[in-house]
């Protein structure tokens, strides 16, 4: 007899469908799975027939061929166990034909017939609800992540006698009560910082223009500790933002909980981190850290410590928002709209200019090489951070995120409005066209703006994220119009001198 059972493969960030088909024959005993399966795939004859025995159901003694179509689809992963074993028992009468009509079934079964947590189940949810499919059964584990999708009814059972059971008519169990959780802990506050009047301005307005930002200065000045708590003053994820990070990390097997994701990711690799590891790849392709960042900060500490591959790797990221990675024939598309923070010493020893200062020009030219004039264009912000004084560390006030949120809302709120019906956000989104549609630069302050491009300090692609940067400083001094003093102010956070010429380097 044949079975057919829906469930649904991994690719990249969604989800395809799968149709498992289970033939028996008579013939010697033998368990055979084709269709593109890797190793966990055909591994699992081993689990499905074991647990089958285990939950009290009977193996047939026939030789049993398992096909997952398309057969040009690679198949990754143990998450095909309950599929098989469905058909498995359907196609040996086990189970009613008609069951599978209105289920697809997804998860990896242990030796003892449990169900168990599945990485990329939101997908699968994605995908069974896009494929017009009624329920979908998942292990109870993962049921309250594929109930986020509306339209879908969702099945979590712990064991395989369970799915049985609702596959032969009964009613499935309601969703398990959502998991107690610990308050959130505190997020760092700028109140923190001080000393750095103009590094928390600078950081203000790349949070509230979504603009990349590096920061540069001595050891010990402040850089991560101002870059850690720029997370604190960015505004909630929405709803789609959130369903959307929550997809990316519950496919890289980062999502373990059963709600979306509700604040804004912030990953910081450490510098010995690959290419790969960084904008995504393997032979199987999964995301990378810029794609685990999406929609939050991704922050490189030590800028120049990190390979030159692999800071290289990020240009096209940044510019495109996405990154294709190509794997035999295969390309995979993973979003990567994070917003960049890094920072960097001037030299190795980080003293440059000071009699501390040991490094020679050659180490100095090594340090500078390594940050590409290219990569360092794609930077909105350039901020110079001093060693700040005693009496600074001793006396000064910081203001505390939550006043430095609002003003950050309010200018996000100002770009939404500007930007509705354009399916972009932020400013730093702007495109050429909107940027000279949409930017109302006065004509002092497009003077300006075109005799620092005349001078030739700027690039074409600098010109523009002046302007960009430019605008968030009207929206959060809710001008209108941008003025020259708005230009003024983004040139100046524009520097080569930052870097003490890295960018003509």
């Amino acid at each position: 007899m044949l079975a057919h059972v829906t469930t649904f493969a991994i690719d990249g960030l969604s989800s395809r469908r799968i149709t498992v088909e289970v033939d028996l024959r008579r013939g010697l005993p033998a368990f055979t799975i084709v269709g593109r399966a890797d190793a966990a795939v055909r591994e699992s004859r081993e689990r499905v027939q074991t647990a089958l025995v285990n939950a009290g159901f009977e193996f047939p003694q026939k030789r049993i061929t398992v096909n997952l179509a398309p057969a040009h689809l690679r198949k990754v992963g143990p998450g095909f166990d309950l599929a098989t074993a469905c058909g498995v028992l359907v196609a040996s009468e086990q189970l009613p034909a008609a069951a599978l009509e209105h289920w697809a079934v997804f998860g990896e079964l242990s030796l003892s017939s449990e169900l168990r947590h599945c990485r990329g189940v939101l997908s699968v949810a994605e995908g069974a609800r896009d494929a017009g499919i009624a329920g979908l059964v998942v292990p109870r584990d993962c049921a309250r992540e594929a109930a986020l999708v509306d339209g879908l009814q969702v099945a979590g059972v712990t064991r395989l006698q369970e799915a049985a059971a609702i596959l032969r008519g009964e009613p499935p169990p309601e969703l398990p009560p959502p998991a107690t959780r610990s308050p959130p802990a505190a997020e760092p506050d700028l109140a923190d910082v001080r000393g750095h009047t103009e590094a928390v301005t600078a950081v203000t307005i790349a949070a509230a223009g979504a603009h990349n930002i590096l920061l540069s200065g001595p050891p010990g000045t402040g850089k991560t500790m101002l870059a850690r708590r720029m997370i604190s003053i960015l505004p909630p994820l929405t709803r789609d933002e959130a369903i959307a990070v929550t997809r990316i990390h519950s496919v890289a097997g980062r999502h373990v909980g059963d709600e979306l994701v509700r604040r804004r990711p912030f990953r910081a690799p450490h510098h010995s981190i690959s290419p790969a590891g960084l904008v995504g790849g393997g032979s199987v392709p999964q995301p990378g850290e810029a794609s685990l960042a999406h929609h939050g900060l991704l922050f490189l500490d030590e800028l120049s410590e990190f390979s030159r591959p692999a800071l290289e790797s990020l240009r096209q990221p940044l510019e495109d928002g996405s990154v294709a990675i190509v794997r035999g024939q295969r390309t995979v598309t993973f979003p990567t709209g994070f917003q960049l923070v890094a920072s960097t010493n001037p030299c190795p020893c980080g003293f440059l200019g000071d009699v501390r200062c040991r490094c020679t020009e050659a180490d100095v030219a090594r340090h500078r090489r390594k940050l590409s004039g290219p990569l360092l264009d794609r930077m909105d912000l350039l901020v110079q951070m001093q060693r700040p004084k005693a009496e600074q560390l001793e006396h000064d006030v910081g203001t505390p995120s939550h006043g430095i949120r609002a003003d950050v809302l309010e200018a996000r709120e100002r770009q939404t409005h500007r930007l509705a019906g354009t399916g972009l956000t932020t400013n730093a989104e702007l495109t050429p066209r909107l940027l000279r549609e949409l930017v109302r630069a006065d004509g002092a302050a497009t003077t300006r703006l075109r005799l620092a491009y005349e001078q030739g300090t700027l690039s074409a692609r600098g010109h523009g994220r002046i302007l960009r940067v430019a605008r968030t400083i009207a929206d959060l001094a809710g001008s209108q119009r941008v003025r020259e003093h708005h230009v003024a102010q983004a040139l100046s956070l524009r520097q080569e001198q930052v870097l003490d010429g890295a960018l003509a380097a």
